[in-house]
């Protein structure tokens, strides 16, 4: 077999939905993009139609398919509506990304409860809820899937400045382990995506002068990370051939950040 074709085997997504909740943004975005490089009609979900036009026109300029619904991802029947709409579209749903999330760089001692809420329920309880509401389609209709959750290397490594953020994220690890073990044998693989440090919207906030040059002492690649290099991993877990036998992990990408320990 050729090399062309037999990548083309292990990580070609056509005929598969994906919905990128969180696809406006920065790197889901990217990630989105990415899956419809590979095949899939992507689906971005999210809150701002400006972003998503941006990366629906970026799709169509090579063919790919793709549609922007409006969720709010802290509302059970926002989410409800997004798998709805998807169904009656394109007929099915085979990879969900979960990807919607929010920072802030409060001392912990200032954190109020608000704060704190806001943070949990747009970063670990839309998580639920969204695994809630696409695994069950995913289970009664006996469909197999790839779900993705988005991490953060602040989830495995507490991290100062990011103090609810980090204990979101930890939660998101541990949700996605229970789920994988949960629906292994339905064929139903949950996985989360562990992004190091990447420059996006939501961090770019926590890092001021001396935090970078932190980052970059830690981080044995020297650099931050670009979007584009999530993709790889991003195939990887979506495909059902390359992918097939991977659910329960978290695959870091991050330069070598989790690896330092001097």
């Amino acid at each position: 077999m050729q090399t062309a074709s037999f990548l083309k085997e292990l990580f070609d997504l056509s005929g598969k939905t994906a919905v990128v909740i969180g696809g406006t943004g920065e790197l889901c975005g990217t990630m989105a993009v990415g899956l419809a490089r590979a095949g899939a009609e992507v689906v971005l979900g999210g809150r701002i139609a400006e972003k998503a036009e941006k990366r629906l026109a970026e799709i169509t300029s090579f063919k790919g398919k793709g549609y922007f619904i409006p969720v709010d991802v802290t509302s059970r029947e926002s989410l409800e509506k997004l798998l709805e709409t998807v169904l009656d579209r394109s007929g099915q749903v085979d990879i969900l990304i979960n990807g919607a999330g929010v920072n802030s760089p409060t001392p912990f001692l200032d954190v109020t409860e608000d704060e704190f809420k806001r943070i949990i329920d747009t970063n670990l309880a839309a998580v639920f809820r969204a695994c809630q509401v696409f695994g069950e389609y995913f289970v009664d209709a006996a469909r197999p899937a790839s779900i993705i959750n988005l991490g953060s290397i602040s989830g495995l490594n507490p991290l100062s400045r990011v103090f609810t953020y980090s204990a979101s994220k930890a939660a998101v690890h541990n949700l996605s382990r229970n789920l994988a073990r949960e629906w292994a044998d339905k064929d139903i693989r949950v996985n989360t995506l562990v992004p190091g440090f990447f420059p996006a919207e939501q961090n770019r906030k926590v890092l001021d002068e001396s935090r970078v040059l932190d980052i970059l002492r830690k981080t044995p690649a020297s650099r931050f990370g670009n979007a584009s290099e999530l993709i790889g991993a991003t195939l990887l877990l979506a495909s059902a051939n390359a992918g097939s036998f991977i659910t329960g992990i978290e695959l870091v990408v991050d330069g070598g950040f989790n690896a330092m320990t001097l």
